[in-house]
């Protein structure tokens, strides 16, 4: 999804907060509801992208599973 996004400065910028989530992921962004329910949302590059990820603590994995333009005003589509 990363190698989609066309503008090299938001691809860095997305990288660099995808790595912050090493540290404490828990604790950053906010859980998602109904079918995301064990997923959260942190947004990046001036809130224009939402990176979806999820927290496995007895692995020590987070595993981002997607990046991609938020959709202005659209509550129920996460990408």
């Amino acid at each position: 999804m990363l190698e989609n996004i066309k503008d090299k400065r938001h691809q860095k910028v997305l990288i660099l907060r995808i790595d912050k989530l090493k540290i404490d992921p828990e604790k950053q962004g906010k859980p998602l509801t109904g079918q995301l329910i064990n997923y959260r949302s942190v947004r990046a590059v001036g809130q224009r992208y939402r990176i979806l990820y999820k927290v496995e603590i007895d692995k020590v994995v987070v595993l981002v599973v997607g990046v991609g333009l938020r959709k202005e005003g659209d509550k129920g589509g996460y990408l």
